[in-house]
């Protein structure tokens, strides 16, 4: 029996069929498209099952498939072990090309070389490009080529760069749209991946308050932040149309942005920041890792209402505002000498936008062992930055509503933490 001949477009962080690079190219081939996600076991398995992230994930591809509906042709889900649902494939379909786009995590990068692999074996042809980002691992590069470690000069060459390099190109492929492959694909329920519906939910991303984003985004009960980070995480928005938006709205917000770039060329580059530091000499830090301590921080009983504020606001919602974030991730690693990495896991099962490379790279850049990384002797004292940022006390009364019933003493002194983070670092670094 003769295989249909097909080329397919691989989904992956980029759950949109709007702006989509690789998707555009896709259309241009002479084949019909197939548009495939794969839901991978090696992901899936460890997570819960009421995972808010895959919710998320599975809403976004069924509103893709609502499109696709509409010009007669459909999603294509599987699951299983990415490798084998290829050679599935490749087995039922005469694949002549893959496209995708570029994933920059050390994870993922393996997984695509060896898909590669399997597709070359076939003679099939596999194109990638880039979409998650505006430039990639090699585009903003020091004068000898070697990749920026320090964020200000990185992200000026990125602002030079960008503005000779205007207009950057929208990739609109509805015009194409007729060349997906007509079909109706059964759209698997979230119950046959193994997942149920989560009560947390991804808001909306909006740029109401953008604006005067400058001027009340450290403050977490203005709440102006724009909760865009999940959509960029899963790419059901363009980060061309967002960085062309922002470059006209507010440059403190477009720093954001870069930043997140930044930390991308940094795990791509130096991929060992995954589980050690960017700075070796932080090695030989004599870290508590105590594990009563790490379950009050994880629970938000710490006694330091900014600490406990912002680990509710996570656990109950999967955000937590960004100068809380900053405060929490001090605490863990310099009040209770917890290493880094353990935070970083919390964050990671928690946090909706979770992006390894951010989470990463925030984490060591608190604990001092990252690049461009807060010093050693910066100690975040919680109770002043109560009073600098949430002085009406609006923000911790709303995630601890026993704030006012006499609420807890704090698990320890500042004064004395703080010395003793420095004394422990000191004579860690100074070895």
């Amino acid at each position: 029996m003769t295989k249909t001949a097909v080329s397919f477009f691989w989904f992956r962080r980029d759950l949109r069929l709007e702006d989509n690079v690789g998707l555009y190219y896709a259309l241009k081939s002479d084949y019909p498209v197939i548009p495939l996600f794969i839901f991978d076991e090696a992901i899936l398995d460890s997570l819960p099952k009421e995972d808010a992230r895959v919710t998320f994930i599975y809403e976004s591809l069924a509103k893709i498939n609502t499109q696709l509906n509409g010009i007669g042709s459909s999603l294509l889900i599987k699951k299983g072990q990415t490798l084998e649902v290829w050679k599935n494939l490749i087995a039922e379909f005469d694949v002549k090309e893959v496209f995708f786009n570029k994933d920059y995590e050390p994870f993922a990068i393996q997984r695509d070389e060896a898909i590669c692999q399997l597709l070359e074996t076939n003679k099939s042809i596999t194109y990638s490009f880039k979409d998650q980002v505006l430039f990639e691992e090699n585009e903003i590069t020091k004068s000898d080529g070697l990749p920026y470690t320090v964020y200000t000069p990185y992200k000026n060459k990125w602002l030079e760069k960008y503005y000779q390099n205007l207009p950057i190109l929208e990739f609109d492929a509805s015009e194409l749209y007729f060349n997906f492959y007509k079909s109706q694909f059964a759209f698997l329920l979230l119950e046959q991946i193994g997942f149920v519906k989560s009560s947390i939910k991804v808001k909306p991303y909006t740029f109401d308050a953008l604006s005067n984003y400058h001027d009340t985004r450290d403050f977490p009960a203005v709440d102006s932040t724009s909760y865009l980070s999940p959509h960029l995480r899963f790419g059901t928005v363009s980060i061309r149309k967002m960085i062309h938006f922002a470059a006209k709205t507010n440059a403190v917000f477009l720093s954001e942005l870069i930043w997140r770039e930044f930390f991308m060329q940094i795990l791509y580059h130096f991929p060992k920041v995954v589980t050690q530091n960017f700075k070796s000499a932080y090695d030989v830090i004599q870290w508590r890792n105590n594990e009563e301590d790490f379950k009050r921080w994880c629970n938000g009983t710490t006694g330091y209402p900014m600490v406990d504020a912002g680990m509710r606001q996570l656990n109950e919602t999967g955000y937590m505002h960004n100068r809380v974030r900053m405060v929490v991730a001090s605490f863990l690693c310099k009040h209770l000498l917890i290493q880094w990495q353990w935070g970083e896991a919390y964050f990671a099962e928690k946090l909706l936008d979770y992006d390894l490379s951010a989470n990463v790279g925030n984490w060591q850049w608190a604990a001092g062992t990252g690049c461009d990384a807060a010093p050693y002797f910066r100690v975040f004292n919680p109770d002043i930055q109560l009073k600098k940022f949430d002085e009406k006390g609006i923000y911790i009364r709303k995630w601890i509503p026993e704030f006012d019933l006499g609420y807890g003493e704090p698990m320890v002194d500042h004064a004395m933490a703080r010395d003793r983070a420095v004394a422990t670092y000191k004579a860690g670094i100074l070895k």
